[in-house]
């Protein structure tokens, strides 16, 4: 994949997008940039997260968005690594959760253990 292909067709069709649903796409970018408004997290911090959201979401855009702001706001590498592994154990701690909750289901439905 290249990704930065990627990246210029989807800022490309976001733009086709505005141009017939100015009102939607503005109000994702208000969305978006609300939280850099309060100036608690740093912009490196942000990108940070939302790589590590966007592996959770599985969105491609957003990786190849969020990752080319994070080396433009800083970020190493390693920084990088360390935030997708967050949001690795993030992904297997909901599959952990949803598991227990898919053993409990199947015991309601009277699942017995094995003798």
């Amino acid at each position: 994949m290249n990704w930065s292909t990627s990246r210029d067709d989807l800022l490309a069709n976001i733009g086709e997008l505005n141009k017939i649903a100015p009102e939607s796409v503005g109000a994702y970018m208000q969305a978006s940039g609300a939280g850099a408004k309060s100036g608690h997290l740093d912009e490196k911090t942000r990108q940070l997260i939302a790589i590590a959201v966007a592996i959770t979401t599985r969105c491609d855009g957003c990786i190849s968005v969020h990752s080319k702001e994070a080396v433009a706001a800083g970020a190493t590498r390693e920084e990088i690594a360390e935030a997708l592994g967050v949001a690795m154990s993030l992904n297997m701690g909901a599959a952990l959760v949803y598991s227990s909750r898919a053993l409990d289901a199947a015991t309601e439905f009277g699942a017995k253990e094995k003798d």
